[in-house]
This record gives structure tokens, C-alpha cells and sequence, in this order.
């Protein structure tokens, strides 16, 4: 038998033995006989010694053995009900605590189990351990399981916080489970479950929070950063570490500190944890250097906890650069609105609500004639004319007090001269509690508009007139010329020295002068026949200097001023021979106590294109003339109208009031450009742009032939016999001219065919019934007019001769007929010689 160590009793040679709860022996010279444990080793025993034949040994051993049964069964009794009574309180005592707890086996069967372990685990039967398995809420958990297996396998303690579901609600909840091995027990563990859902939950609870509140840290959009007394980093949020070019795990598990990146070295002395560079401030503006180099300018506010080597900050950093980008976008913006305000072409003013001028830009300024500065807290209302100060009062009042937006205001200003703007109203509402706001009001210079506006009124009215006088004259010259064609054929009749051919002579006479009339309004409408040609200004004053010298006076000097190597210019001569006359007589009038008429020519090349008045002149090589008096002037309300035709400021009966007219007129049908600056007391000055005639140019374009010279009422010289034959076909609706131009040529031997119309004309010369050998027609005829009708004789007759008469100018028909040279022209009015002698030219051949 094995002997184990226990409290032992003498009994004599016997022992009472008492080892472990309910086990009782007795030992006899040192071997175990006897136990509660071992009666059939004892009994065996005793068999032995009587077979042994020793009898007292027998006897006395059965005596001994009877009186220590009793006296062990009585304390087998005795020690059971004790340890029953320990086992209960102990079995008590677990079964009340909540936490399941269970005794395992060896073999993994339960030893013992709680009524909490059999609440959550009522499974019948099993292994405890498979229980467990059986009740695990989440397979991932199933190797922290077998950890906790094997470590009680081995007699060592472990601990793991699992997921299990209760069998009970199949709620599953978090539970500890510490294993600890039974001493002296091999293979027994006892397991401890304890459950810590409500923990768990809380534990998730503040670790979710912890780490959204990190990743508020880290996200924010500012910097966090602590630091110790050495100026390590204990913390560091992404934020910042990004703003410096690294990551929160590079800054704080190294060995950089603060001062490594600051811009600037901090003064010597300076705390290791102190930004700002000494002197104990607690926040402030600092540059922080980048890893890459970059600054970055920050604001940094920090508080200290703990002294010496205990040392924390607890820093927050906020990046300036956007708030400076910010800053330098509005300083920019705010210099651009400077700009556009100061620049602006209109004049833009704010005002108070008691009208006066808060802001004004540079463009006002100039408007109102000072300087912007000046202009500050002056009442609007007195830069206003005093005729329109009630309208833009009253509007100003409507506006602040909040009205519907009435639209511009036109008004005039006050000031040496006059000018206009309309003027755009709008209020601004005051950020005050009251309300108060002022106006804004844009200031829009409107008076070159106006003056353009009555230029191209007069312009218009010019044209109007010009079309009126070009309708007129056209309607006189064939008046005229019936008139002076039937004067001549009355002077066939009588001698020179007949009462009546001085009758007749008058009539001519005074037709004449009608004619000449005629021709200035022509000259006035730019209508009028010219015949250009290539001159030199410098040769046509010359010989124009004599007359003009009778002209003016003995009182009046005239001083001709020719420029140096002047270019030539391709224009009519005798036009621009009246131009010249008609502004020296002008002036002749305009200083009637004597004074200096001075023409001075120059050539002017214009890089711009100029604007005077209603005229603009292209850019271009022009020759100028001057012509310059010193007489009285011309009033500024007079300047607008002085070529209007019939417009004169003389007495009447002095002038017709076409001169200055004509001369505008011939200037323009030229290609030219005339404009005058005068003022009373001043003189005038006129200037005559002509365009300078490039030398590669011919003299005379087109296929124009010279025209008889009608420019004075003297008859051109005549051949000696203008008598002609052949048939010549005349078509005129105006029956004075027709009767007049039929008889006139009847005279000289033609034989001629009438008609009224260019259909009655079509008719004869298609009917072949005689050989035509010059056409006379007029230009303008209803239906059918001349350059029709010459189109379809050409048809059929391409070597007809043809003569136009008109009281229009050849331009008028000429851009009609394409480049048809065989086309003469002879303008009305035109006397008998005239027309015989053109006809003579043309049958004949002999045109020049």
C-alpha cells in the first residue's frame, strides 16, 4: 500500500489515519491495514495472520480491530457530516454567483457545473468544452477557443473574451473566460465565465468615440500638435503633418522637434517647446518650413501642462495662406473695382441721401470741370444747368425714397460751355438700422451725340436740298433752253440794229443769267457736268491772281503762299477756278474797311482719318488750300448753315446766297473735303482738302469727251458753216425743246424725225423706213428712257451715232451705258449754235 502524508493519531503499535475527507486507516508497524477506503485489504491482511497460526496475533488484532471499527465508523459519521456541511456552503457559494463556472474533467466531462453555467448552457450531456463550442457566436472566435483548450490542457492559466450566444433568448453576448488549473488535481481545470456585454458595448462605445474624435483630430482643418520640454512630438494630427510635408508617424517617431521646423531660429535660450521665439507668449503668427522647403505662415495658440521633464502643450495651428490668399484676392479685387471706377468712359457718382457727392471718378471730374477730390460734398444739384435742376431734383427725391426706376435723365450742365449727358439713376440701400441708403448715378456724355445729331439733321436737310435744286435745275434748264434755243430763232429774223433784236437780246440775256443760276444749283447738289483734269494748284493761282486782285479792291492785300514741291491734283479748272473766286468775293465783303486775303496752298498727308463736323476724311495725301481773311468773322450759330444754298447774311438784293454753296458743292463732286473755322472778330478760315493725284494715273478716266465750255454766257466759237446734211432722228417729251431742236437743225440743212417718246422712237427706227444717222434723245423720259432705248438700237444698229441732251449731269447716264464710247453728250440748256455745231461734230466725225 502506498502511505501518504496526513495527520495520524497513536495507538499504541496502531495508528489512526486520516489523510483526505472521508478516508480513515489504521497502521500497524507502519503498514496501512485498515482504511474506510481499503476494508478488503485489511480483512486479507487478517487472513493472513491466522493462516499464520498466530493467534494471539489473530485475536488480539480482531479484538483491536472490532473496538476501532466502532470508534472509526463513529468518526467516519462525524467527519462526513462536517464535510458535507463544507460542501454544501461551497456548492451555495458557486451556485450564487451570476457567472457560469464549471469544474472539467480529464476527459472533459463536466466534475462540476453551477446553475449558471446549466442557465446559459442547459444542453443535457456532452462534453462541457463542446458546450462552449457549440455556443460561440462567431466562427472567427473558434481559434481564441482552442487557445483557451490547449492552454488548460497543459495545467496553464489563460483568459480570452469571447462572443457567445445565450441559449436561453439566442442573444449573443461578449463573456471572459479565465481557465485556471486545479492544484494537485492533473488534467482538472476550472473555467470562469464572466459576462461582459455591457462593458464590451461601453468599451465599444468610447473606442468609437476615441476614434472618431481622432479622426477629428486628424481631418480637421486645422493643425493639433504636444510636444514635451525637449520639443519632441508627442502628437501630431494629419492636418499638420501634411501642411509640413510628412506623415504623423514620420514626425512623432523621430527625432525631430519643434524648432526644426520653424522658418526663422528661435533667439538662443528659447524653450524647446515655445514656437514664438521667447518672451512667454501664448499665441501668435509663425512661418513653419516644410520638409520641401516651402513656408508656410501659421497662427499657433498653445497651453503648457505639467512643469520640468513633465512638460506637455497642448498647440493648435491654423494655416493663414488662404485667409492671405483671400486677403490678396480682395486686395486685388478691390483694385481692380478701383481701377474700373477711375477708368470708367462714363462718370459714375455716389451720392448721400442728402444729394451730396461721397465718390466721384475721373471721367465725372472731367465732365463737371475738377478734379475728383474737389468734387467730394458738393451738392449735385448745383453742376446742373438751372433750367433742368427741378427734373433732376425731383427724380433724385423719387429715387432715394425707394420709387420704381424711372429710367435715364437727360440734363445739361453748368459751365463755360454747354454741355449734355443723360444721367442713369439708382439707389443703394443703406447696411445701417435705419435704412438709410444713398444713389449711384452714371453720368453719360451725350454731347458730341447731340451735336452729331444736328450735323446729320443739317446734312440730311443739305441733301434734301441738294435733290431739290438737282429736280429744279433739271426742270429749268429745259425751260431754258426752249427759251434761249427760240430767242435764237427770233434773231434770224431781225438785224442787229432792229428795235425789236435788242428786245430779243434782253430775253437771251436774262436767260442766260438764269442759266448760270441754274448751273450754281447744279454746282450746290454736286449735279453738274465737270470735265477733270490733271493741274498744278501752283500754275491755276498765277494767272488767277490778276483777276482776283480786281476783285478784292485796292484796300484789301492779297498774299499768295505757295507750298514747295506741291503735288498736282486732277479736278475741273474752271470749277476750281470758282471755288476760288467765290471765297475771295466772300471775303472781299467780310472786310469792307480793308484788310489781307491770303490763299496758301501745302501738301497735307493725313494718318487718321478726321472728323469735322458731319464730314469724316479718310486717311490719305491731300493738297491743301487755305484761304484766310481777317474780317468780321462768322457767329457760331451762322457756321452750320453758311453753305446752305440761298443763305446769305447780306442786305437783300447783295448776294443770291448761292456762292459759298456752290463752292461746297463743286469741293465735294470733286472728292474733296471744305471746312471753315471762324469766329466774330477772328476772321474765317477756310480749308480746301483736294486728293492728290497719283502721277501713274491718266489724265482723264473713262471714255469722256470734251464738252462745250458752258460755264459763262458767251457762245463758244462756232465753225464758220454749220450747215449739215443727213437725217437725224430727235426724241424729247418736252415739246418746246423738240419744236425748238427740230426747226434749229431743219435750218441747217438736216432732214429730221420727231418723236416724243422712247417707245414712238423704237418704232420708227425699226420700221427701216429711212436711214438714221445720228439719234438725239433725252436722258430721262417716262416708260422708256434714253440709255434704254440706245441699248435696244444697239441691238440692231450697233454704229449708230448718238447724241444725249439733259439737264442732268453725264454721270447720270453714263454708269447705265457700260463702256459704250460712241456716246456724246450735250447738257442743257444749249443755244441753236451749240446744238448745230455738236451735230455738225458728230455726223461729220471731227470730235475732239
Amino acid at each position: 500500500m502506498v502511505a501518504e502524508t496526513a495527520s495520524v493519531r497513536r495507538l499504541g503499535n496502531w495508528a489512526a489515519y486520516r489523510h483526505q475527507p472521508g478516508w480513515v486507516g489504521i497502521v500497524a508497524n507502519g503498514a496501512l491495514v485498515l482504511s474506510a477506503g481499503g476494508l478488503g485489504a485489511a480483512l486479507l491482511y487478517l487472513a493472513k495472520v491466522i493462516s499464520g497460526e498466530n493467534f494471539a496475533a489473530a485475536a488480539a488484532m480482531i479484538v483491536a480491530f472490532a473496538a476501532l471499527f466502532g470508534a472509526a465508523a463513529a468518526a467516519v459519521r462525524r467527519m462526513h457530516a462536517a464535510l458535507s456541511r463544507r460542501v454544501d456552503i461551497l456548492s451555495q457559494a458557486l451556485d450564487a454567483s451570476p457567472d457560469p463556472q464549471l469544474i472539467v474533467a480529464p476527459d472533459g466531462r463536466i466534475a462540476y457545473a453551477n446553475t449558471a453555467f446549466h442557465e446559459l448552457f442547459p444542453q443535457a450531456g456532452g462534453l462541457a468544452l463542446a458546450r462552449l463550442s457549440a455556443a460561440l457566436a462567431d466562427p472567427e472566435s473558434m481559434a481564441d477557443f482552442e487557445r483557451l483548450k490547449s492552454r488548460a490542457d497543459a495545467g496553464a492559466r489563460a483568459i480570452a473574451a469571447l462572443p457567445l450566444r445565450d441559449s436561453r433568448g439566442g442573444k449573443a453576448g461578449w463573456f471572459n473566460i479565465a481557465v485556471n488549473p486545479i492544484a494537485g488535481r492533473p488534467g482538472y481545470s476550472f473555467w470562469d465565465i464572466q459576462d461582459i456585454t455591457a462593458r464590451h458595448e461601453m468599451e465599444a462605445v468610447i473606442r468609437d468615440e476615441r476614434n472618431k474624435l481622432v479622426e477629428f483630430l486628424d481631418d480637421a482643418p486645422i493643425g493639433f500638435y504636444s510636444v514635451d520640454a525637449e520639443g519632441r512630438f508627442l502628437f501630431v494630427n494629419c492636418t499638420l503633418a501634411g501642411w509640413l510635408g510628412a506623415t504623423p508617424a514620420e514626425i512623432v517617431g523621430s527625432d525631430a522637434r519643434l524648432h526644426d521646423f520653424l522658418a526663422a531660429r528661435p533667439a538662443p535660450g528659447t524653450p524647446p517647446s515655445d514656437p514664438f521665439g521667447g518672451g512667454g507668449s501664448q499665441r501668435g503668427e509663425v512661418a513653419l518650413l516644410a520638409r520641401d522647403g516651402h513656408v508656410v505662415h501659421a497662427w499657433i495658440g498653445q497651453s503648457t501642462v505639467g512643469e520640468g521633464d513633465e512638460l506637455r502643450t497642448r498647440s493648435v495651428v491654423r494655416d493663414l495662406t488662404p485667409e492671405r490668399e483671400w486677403e490678396a484676392a480682395l486686395r486685388l479685387s478691390r483694385e481692380r473695382f478701383q481701377r474700373f471706377f477711375a477708368n470708367a468712359p462714363v462718370g459714375i457718382a455716389l451720392l448721400d441721401r442728402f444729394g451730396r457727392l461721397e465718390e466721384a471718378n475721373r471721367a465725372l471730374g472731367e465732365l463737371f470741370g475738377a478734379t475728383p477730390q474737389d468734387l467730394l460734398g458738393e451738392p449735385l444739384i448745383g453742376f446742373v444747368a438751372e433750367e433742368d435742376r427741378r427734373n433732376i431734383a425731383v427724380r433724385l427725391a423719387a429715387a432715394a425714397d425707394g420709387g420704381p426706376h424711372a429710367g435715364p435723365v437727360e440734363i445739361r450742365l453748368k459751365g463755360p460751355r454747354e454741355r449734355s449727358c443723360v444721367t442713369f439713376l439708382s439707389r443703394i440701400d443703406g447696411n445701417d438700422s435705419a435704412g438709410d441708403g444713398g444713389l449711384m448715378l452714371h453720368f453719360i456724355d451725350v454731347t458730341e451725340q447731340k451735336n452729331l445729331e444736328v450735323q446729320f439733321a443739317q446734312s440730311q436737310k443739305m441733301q434734301a436740298v441738294g435733290q431739290l435744286a438737282g429736280g429744279v435745275a433739271h426742270d429749268f434748264n429745259n425751260l431754258l433752253t426752249a427759251m434761249i434755243g427760240f430767242c435764237d430763232l427770233l434773231l434770224m429774223r431781225f438785224r442787229p440794229g432792229d428795235p425789236s433784236f435788242a428786245d430779243i437780246m434782253q430775253i437771251k440775256q436774262n436767260a442766260n443769267r438764269a442759266a448760270n443760276l441754274v448751273r450754281q444749283l447744279l454746282a450746290f447738289s454736286r449735279q453738274q457736268t465737270l470735265q477733270p483734269r490733271v493741274i498744278d494748284i501752283t500754275d491755276v493761282l498765277v494767272e488767277l491772281s490778276h483777276l482776283l486782285r480786281r476783285l478784292i479792291g485796292e484796300n484789301i492785300e492779297l498774299q499768295v503762299i505757295h507750298g514747295r514741291d506741291l503735288g498736282v491734283v486732277k479736278v475741273d479748272q474752271g470749277q476750281l477756278e470758282q471755288v476760288i473766286i467765290n471765297l475771295a468775293v466772300n471775303a472781299r465783303d467780310a472786310m469792307a474797311g480793308g484788310g489781307t486775303l491770303t490763299i496758301r496752298t501745302a501738301n497735307a498727308m493725313q494718318a487718321h482719318a478726321v472728323r469735322r463736323g458731319h464730314e469724316v476724311m479718310p486717311a490719305g495725301n491731300y493738297i491743301l488750300i487755305e484761304v484766310v481773311d481777317t474780317g468780321v468773322g462768322i457767329p457760331k450759330e451762322n457756321l452750320a448753315r453758311i453753305f446752305e444754298p440761298f443763305f446769305s447774311t447780306k442786305e437783300v438784293g447783295s448776294g443770291t446766297g448761292l456762292g459759298l454753296s456752290t463752292v461746297y458743292g463743286i469741293v465735294r463732286q470733286t472728292g474733296g473735303f471744305i471746312f471753315v473755322d471762324s469766329a466774330p472778330g477772328r476772321g474765317a478760315v477756310f480749308q480746301i482738302y483736294l486728293p492728290r493725284h497719283q502721277s501713274g494715273e491718266a489724265a482723264v478716266s473713262g471714255a469722256r469727251v470734251e464738252l462745250p465750255d458752258v460755264s459763262d454766257t458767251a457762245e463758244p466759237p462756232a465753225p464758220r458753216d454749220l450747215t449739215g446734211v443727213g437725217t437725224v432722228m430727235l426724241v424729247e417729251d418736252e415739246d418746246p425743246v423738240r419744236i425748238f431742236g427740230a426747226r434749229a437743225l431743219r435750218n441747217k440743212g438736216y432732214k429730221v424725225l420727231e418723236a416724243t417718246s422712247g417707245e414712238g422712237a423704237l418704232d420708227i427706227i425699226t420700221g427701216g423706213a429711212e436711214k438714221i444717222d445720228l439719234l438725239i434723245t433725252d436722258v430721262v423720259m417716262p416708260r422708256m428712257d434714253g440709255p434704254a432705248l440706245i441699248r435696244k438700237v444697239r441691238e440692231t444698229d450697233p454704229d449708230l451715232k448718238v447724241i444725249f441732251i439733259s439737264g442732268y449731269t453725264e454721270d447720270n447716264f453714263r454708269q447705265r451705258l457700260d463702256s459704250d464710247s460712241e456716246i456724246h453728250f450735250l447738257p442743257k440748256p444749249f443755244s441753236l449754235k451749240q446744238l448745230a455745231a455738236k451735230v455738225k461734230e458728230v455726223i461729220s466725225g471731227n470730235t475732239a
